[in-house]
């Protein structure tokens, strides 16, 4: 007996020891306050140079930049507004105004199917917060550009341009535009933009995902028929494989459909995309996910920080969606995911990683382009995810 209560001791003893766990809400406090401080220090890196915008960094923290026509080129922006919104500091709205109007003449690009991560990361999030009616107006124009590459043959927006390997590209990424498209017929009245939204979504839920809710990355279309021409992949291990941030982008997407239809087709398909990336034997145990989750040594293959930041926060804006079950699960994930986000080993340190705040995102292995690098976008998901679990824990 002695001897049991001498065990129990050492356990509990051995337990008091452990370093209590940071609540979510001082985690939370404590990387929007560190994100500001970075983001204020990437800001001022190129205030005075308005043709460039912060892309990413090389290892001596060196960065990169892109112009305004870069698909990625709202991220900053948008994440400037979401810690303005956080912090109510004048300086970041300085900044976020400088970044956004960077952008603005991306409004009558047509060549892009990307202008909702351009423009309503950027001036979306600008209008919500100041509503200025200038911003307005640069939205609605850029929705009329967007627009002008759904084709009524195939149904869906046309990614990529045409060249030798396809005809009518459409990627699985192009689901994260149609948010725009939602707000311009809202905003307009005009319903031609909540239509495209719909087919677009339609037509991608019938060929882009297989049984087990993966999806390709790529399907092509013949431009007469309407008719599926190709399924590839151009960023993913293989055609058959499920890149990694594709089926982020797939269940953040489904997810905006369900919000803004109601309809529990769209419901469904983001519990199914939840299910094959939450139960994937591959899925690393901190819940980052590899580039691709069939990449050659997963689950200690390359990690991508971007796709695990979209992930965790489309799975906190379905847990308010779904059953009490589902929704302890996927809190529980997006939980780990910010929490294995906001750790050392992925969270830079003030003033390194060329004041991104995420180390560790993939753009593209298989163009060995941006590999194991801080990126604009894992960075505006994992602030918008900080936002989001604060948002809903505020609302309990």
């Amino acid at each position: 007996m002695k001897k049991v209560i001498f065990l129990i001791a050492v356990v509990a003893a051995a337990a008091s020891c452990r370093p209590k766990q940071e609540s979510m809400e001082d985690l939370i406090s404590d990387r929007l306050q560190r994100a500001i401080e970075q983001y204020e220090q990437l800001a001022a890196a190129l205030a005075d140079q308005p043709d460039k915008i912060p892309q990413s960094a090389d290892p001596e923290g060196n960065l990169k930049t892109t112009s305004s026509d870069g698909w990625i080129s709202g991220f900053v922006p948008g994440t400037l507004w979401y810690l303005y919104e956080y912090s109510a500091k004048p300086i970041l709205k300085e900044y976020a105004v400088n970044y956004t109007k960077r952008v603005e003449k991306e409004k009558y690009n047509r060549d892009t199917h990307d202008l909702g991560f351009i423009l309503y990361c950027s001036y979306g999030n600008g209008y919500r917060l100041t509503g200025d009616t200038a911003w307005r107006n640069v939205l609605l124009t850029g929705a009329e550009s967007l627009s002008s590459r759904f084709s009524p043959v195939t149904g869906c927006t046309q990614s990529w341009d045409a060249n030798e390997k396809w005809q009518f590209p459409v990627i699985i990424d192009n689901m994260m535009n149609l948010e725009f498209l939602f707000w311009a017929s809202r905003e307009s009245g005009d319903p031609s933009y909540r239509n495209i939204c719909l087919s677009h979504a339609d037509v991608t839920l019938r060929n882009h995902f297989r049984p087990d809710g993966s999806s390709y990355h790529v399907v092509s279309y013949d431009t007469i028929t309407g008719q599926v021409e190709k399924k590839k992949t151009s960023q993913g291990f293989s055609d058959d494989s499920a890149w990694g941030r594709g089926q982020g982008w797939g269940l953040y997407g489904f997810t905006m459909m369900y919000r803004e239809t109601g309809e529990s087709k769209y419901l469904e398909q983001a519990k199914r995309i939840a299910g094959f990336i939450l139960n994937h034997p591959k899925l690393p145990a901190d819940g980052i996910p590899c580039w691709d989750f069939e990449a050659p040594g997963a689950p200690d293959a390359q990690r991508d920080a971007s796709a695990g930041a979209i992930i965790a926060s489309a799975l906190i804006e379905l847990s308010g969606y779904v059953d009490e079950t589902l929704a302890k699960t996927y809190l529980e994930m997006a939980e780990k995911q910010i929490r294995t986000l906001s750790s050392p080993e992925y969270f830079a340190e003030k003033g390194t990683n060329g004041h991104f705040l995420l180390k560790h995102s993939v753009g593209s292995i298989p163009h060995q382009m941006d590999v194991d690098v801080p990126l604009t976008y894992a960075d505006y998901y994992y602030v918008e995810a900080l936002m989001r679990y604060r948002a809903l824990k505020d609302k309990k």
